[in-house]
């Protein structure tokens, strides 16, 4: 998901003038006397206000998500598993207890803003014997909740639904939750900063989802947090003349005795909630292939399939300029879902970005800047996927790095002063948005994620050299393809191919109440900070 800062022209002609999310005041400040003892450590202790509830802890960085408690014995009593797996900014977002194994959605969709029929069977596997577990669900009016064939009871605590089985399930097993429900598809949430609405997001036709950060709960009972994943199979019923579009592959479409349509997609691959995608309208699926036969399918509205193809046309180009600095694409396709909307948002939904309709159809170095950067994502962000919030900067960061260097040489700013321009406000970003890797949960999305989180990677890389970099880069994406991996994992593998231990270096980049000098640049200069 990109924010946009902008940099003066030097290169070529660069005219942005966005609109950004104004600073927030009164931002907490009290993280910032962390040192590297507390900044690349964690203790998975979350205490929370009001009623008493137990948080499961996050695994180990650098060992795959296994949520809830993992030492309970297959002798031990049933006990609730956790309402959350323990990330201090979300602390009630994922589960503990289990661990989900497959996801399939069924959507009957009827028309736009128009609530209609929705389930969702949820295969698991216990972490722990279990008396009663939780998911992420909010808003939706719930029907039946059933697991294993029997009836549950189910009960609303915020946004957690809290499912009593009718007999506790062992420590081991598998077991099938099924919930029925009537999805609203006119829900949606605000954030302050680059996220602005999330949720379900209505077109003229249909819907475009917009579930990050953590936004599939309004829209399927999940197990929601980035560091969590399974795959889908979607089931989605549209009118004649809509058509449905989900993350993967199209398995099949099969035309009911009534004139509906059923579309049956595979995710293929394990999916994060915040990166599932369900749209639905009038659209056209444009075929076209990627290096070494990668099939790309691009969904756009029928009337902007003309408009907008000269810059989807460059996607071709886009993985090959990525693939020779990350490696091969960590996917089995690709795809551009033109957004026929007025939230002026991109966003990474795995194998299917949505790029706005705006944005595809102004000028080409801020389309492509989209482009890349949501693209980039799949190999950090989708593939690598954060093992908590406070490592966004990992994903935000290398996004806009590539969304930089590959603008530095085709038509936009050079890459060494949209970084000079982020060093001079990098002080006044840790002021108002927490440190890279320190982040509150009201300024997960603010400027410090995208252009002051890229800025890390650009002093990484003048303190090592581009070769240096070049090969910590592509071996990030490699180790942890299709794994969760943090800030602490990140600063240990550059240690590891530097030949030198970093954490001097980087732990005040990243954690520090003040921007470190930049190497190889004594002459840049941090602006003074403005309260």
């Amino acid at each position: 998901m990109p924010l946009r800062l902008p940099v003066p022209p030097v290169k070529a002609p660069f005219t942005r003038t966005p609109q950004e999310p104004a600073p927030r005041d009164g931002a907490s400040h009290g993280l910032r006397n962390r040192r590297t003892a507390l900044a690349l450590a964690f203790t998975g202790a979350v205490g929370i206000t009001g009623a008493a509830v137990l948080v499961g802890v996050l695994p180990d960085e650098g060992h795959s998500p296994a949520p809830g408690p993992s030492a309970a014995s297959s002798g031990a009593a049933p006990s609730p598993g956790a309402p959350g797996i323990g990330d201090p900014l979300v602390p009630l977002d994922g589960n503990g207890g289990y661990t989900v194994r497959h996801y399939t959605l069924d959507f009957d969709w009827r028309a736009p803003k128009t609530p209609f029929r929705a389930g969702a069977t949820l295969s698991a596997t216990s972490t722990q014997a279990l008396s009663r577990f939780d998911l992420d669900f909010a808003g939706n009016t719930l029907h039946t909740v059933t697991v294993d064939g029997a009836p549950a009871t189910a009960v609303r605590h915020g946004d957690e639904l809290v499912v009593t089985p009718a007999k506790p399930i062992p420590h081991g097993s598998t077991f099938t939750v099924r919930v029925s429900y009537t999805a609203d598809p006119t829900q949606r949430r605000h954030r302050d900063d680059a996220i602005q609405d999330y949720g379900w997001v209505p077109t003229a036709d249909g819907t475009v989802l917009y579930a990050q950060p953590n936004g599939a709960k309004m829209i399927f009972p999940a197990n929601d947090h980035p560091s969590l994943r399974a795959p889908v199979t979607f089931r989605i019923t549209t009118p004649p003349g809509l058509s449905a579009v989900a993350n993967g592959r199209l398995v099949d479409r099969a035309r009911r005795p009534d004139g509906r349509v059923r579309w049956t997609y595979d995710s293929e691959q394990p999916v994060a909630a915040q990166l599932v995608q369900v749209a639905i309208g009038k659209f056209a699926f444009v075929d076209s292939v990627g290096p070494r036969g990668l099939p790309v399918r691009d969904v756009v509205p029928h009337r902007l399939v003309t408009d907008t193809e000269a810059y989807r046309s460059l996607t071709p180009e886009h993985l090959a300029w990525l693939e020779r600095r990350l490696g091969p694409y960590p996917f089995r396709r690709y795809g551009v879902l033109v957004g026929d909307t007025d939230l002026p948002v991109a966003l990474e939904t795995q194998s299917l970005s949505v790029v706005p309709s705006a944005a595809l159809l102004g000028d080409r170095v801020d389309a492509e800047r989209d482009l890349v950067h949501e693209l980039t994502h799949h190999w950090t962000g989708d593939s690598v996927a954060i093992r908590r919030w406070s490592d966004l900067w990992l994903s935000e960061g290398h996004a806009r790095f590539y969304e930089r260097l590959y603008s530095d040489t085709h038509g936009g700013a050079a890459i060494e002063d949209a970084m000079r321009a982020a060093y001079e406000q990098h002080d006044q970003w840790r002021h108002d948005d927490g440190a890279p890797a320190e982040p509150t949960e009201p300024t997960l999305f603010k400027r410090m994620r995208y252009d002051g989180s890229a800025l890390v990677l650009y002093a990484l890389r003048e303190k090592v050299g581009e070769q240096t970099f070049d090969r910590i880069e592509r071996s990030w994406v490699t180790k942890y393809r299709g794994r969760a991996a943090g800030t602490r994992d990140f600063v240990a593998l550059a240690s590891q191919v530097a030949g030198e231990d970093l954490n001097p270096f980087l732990t005040p980049w990243l954690y520090g109440a003040h921007t470190p000098p930049m190497p190889g640049h004594p002459d840049w200069q941090v602006n003074p900070v403005q309260d």
